[in-house]
């Protein structure tokens, strides 16, 4: 089996769904999401957080996603809101591979970071609780 066939099939059996060239990107309009779209881009964002002191938020989210459209405004203010962290997103049909290897099972996914180690982890669309975390996680910092 090919590599890429292998990532397709792992794709679909978290329960990725192949994107259409029609649908559009989530949109993270008025925030200061940085958007990751490839590996080293994460590994250079990663060192700059981890050089600035910052936590790390990283969304694995789909553009098909439903869920995923409802979080972004809110993931996007709550960027402006907590500038002392660093707000990503990943796309998980653009980086298969790479949102594998941090085992997606489903979107959106928030991963919370401190010098590159995972400290929180989210899954779904739960506006209340990832409210929660992150002024928690601002409360500690």
């Amino acid at each position: 089996m090919s590599p890429k066939s292998k990532a397709n099939n792992t794709a679909r059996s978290v329960g990725y769904k192949e994107r259409s060239d029609e649908e559009d990107k989530i949109d993270f309009k008025g925030g200061n999401v940085h958007v990751i779209s490839n590996k080293e881009n994460w590994d250079h964002k990663i060192a700059e957080a981890n050089k600035d002191g910052k936590i790390v938020i990283a969304n694995f989210s789909a553009a098909w996603c439903g869920p995923c459209r409802v979080i972004a405004p809110v993931y996007a203010e709550m960027s402006q809101t907590y500038p002392q962290f660093m707000f990503l997103t990943i796309d998980v049909d653009e980086l298969m591979d790479f949102s594998s290897s941090w085992d997606i099972r489903a979107t959106p996914t928030f991963f919370f970071l401190k010098n590159g180690e995972q400290v929180d982890k989210l899954v779904g669309a739960n506006k209340p609780e990832l409210e929660k975390k992150v002024a928690a996680l601002a409360d500690s910092a």
